[in-house]
């Protein structure tokens, strides 16, 4: 097995951004008709939730979701199982999804649907990382870390095969040749 990173995006730029969208999101809560909820959709996103909701100047609470629409398959079905749901009562929240990816959007459309029918207070969506020419299913970001292009990325909570979480960089992961046959 051979594979090599580069560097994509460094741990001082990610750092940079995630306090830029602190402070965007503190903005738009703030005041005391708020009542902001992280919902962090694990979990690849657990590493860019630590870090931004510390940026986050203003009260907040947060639950996590599990879900699976992969089965054995390395595409998306589309057909959403959640693994693990919220532990609260949404009605009473405005509801921000914390997602480390968004791709083709299937998972994030049918999360976002199932939510929407709990009547939250209102529901906004928080992506690190956007790949809009992936895009199958049409969900708006409220809040963009970055723009990249279709690219296979690790690192800052994103996976290949469970490794490479712990990087503090984005990187661009490549594999050799017998690997992308799997």
């Amino acid at each position: 097995m051979s594979e090599k990173i580069e560097t994509y995006i460094s741990a001082e730029a990610l750092q940079k951004r995630v306090r830029q969208l602190g402070e965007e999101i503190t903005k738009d809560y703030a005041g005391n008709d708020k009542n902001l909820l992280l919902i962090a959709i694990l979990k690849g996103s657990v590493v860019f939730l630590s870090d931004l909701m510390r940026n986050i100047d203003c009260q907040l609470a947060i639950d996590f979701m599990v879900t699976s629409s992969y089965g054995s398959d390395t595409v998306s079905s589309g057909n959403v199982k959640i693994v693990k749901d919220l532990d609260v009562n949404v009605s009473k929240y405005d509801l921000l999804i914390v997602e480390d990816i968004l791709d083709s959007g299937k998972t994030l459309s049918k999360v976002i649907e199932i939510l929407k029918t709990r009547q939250p207070k209102s529901l906004k969506v928080c992506a690190l990382l956007d790949k809009p020419e992936r895009r199958q299913a049409p969900v708006e970001l409220d809040y963009r870390g970055f723009e990249i292009p279709d690219e296979f990325v690790v690192g800052y909570g994103l996976d290949y095969d469970e490794r490479y979480r712990n990087l503090p960089y984005i990187g661009n992961l490549f594999l050799s040749p017998e690997q992308n046959d799997k």
